[in-house]
């Protein structure tokens, strides 16, 4: 498969474009800096069209948006979260994900069985609400609404669309004592888009393959 991950300059993104790779993948790796990668920032609506025009003609099998930013965890719901901070983060983790589809929805159409797999969070579901990180966890149930919606208008176009629990990984994100190393992550990640097909697409599942409550 020719796949293309966004921010796979680091953690869950490096671990995956290094295990799709290894499985004989051709993984085209994206990152606001170059860095020896694609350039694309997300959040910059004419990134993700100059990307796809770069990529020139050939088909894409696989698009894994990855790219996010977790800016409000030392934030407190009476002087935090400020409007400046939504706009930011949604911009990445939400509209970021919709333009990077929609730039790359010629090339997936290109593919033979093309697949979309976004990277969100079960601190993006509603049954699992803590009451903090309010941001990140809202951005995070959007991307997850925005894949379920994505799901349905992409199937009549044979476009499976999968939405993800990463684990609790080790990363600069995820932070100490974590459950997962990026390298376990991107393994099963790496099975959960083998396993992806328009009879499960809107799937909302963990990293190694169970149903996640949304």
């Amino acid at each position: 498969m020719r796949l293309l991950i966004t921010g796979a300059n680091r953690g869950i993104g490096a671990a995956l474009a290094d295990t799709l790779r290894a499985r004989g993948n051709e993984v085209l790796g994206t990152a606001r800096s170059t860095e020896g990668l694609l350039k694309l920032d997300v959040a910059d609506p004419a990134s993700p069209p100059a990307l796809a025009a770069q990529l020139g003609e050939a088909p894409l099998d696989a698009l894994i948006c990855n790219a996010g930013v977790y800016f409000d965890k030392p934030e407190t719901l009476d002087t935090g979260f400020p409007a400046q901070m939504w706009a930011d983060m949604f911009a990445v983790n939400v509209t970021g994900v919709f333009l990077t589809v929609q730039a790359m929805l010629p090339l997936l159409e290109r593919a033979a069985t093309p697949k979309i797999m976004i990277i969100s969070s079960q601190m993006g579901s509603n049954a699992l609400a803590k009451g903090n990180a309010l941001i990140y966890r809202a951005s995070k149930a959007a991307a997850l609404n925005l894949g379920s919606n994505l799901a349905v208008a992409l199937k009549p176009r044979g476009i499976a669309v999968g939405i993800y629990h990463p684990g609790w990984v080790g990363t600069e994100m995820g932070g100490a004592g974590a459950d997962l190393t990026p390298a376990q992550s991107a393994e099963g990640l790496a099975d959960r888009l083998d396993a992806l097909s328009l009879d499960a697409t809107g799937c909302f599942e963990t990293w190694d393959g169970r149903a996640h409550p949304y």
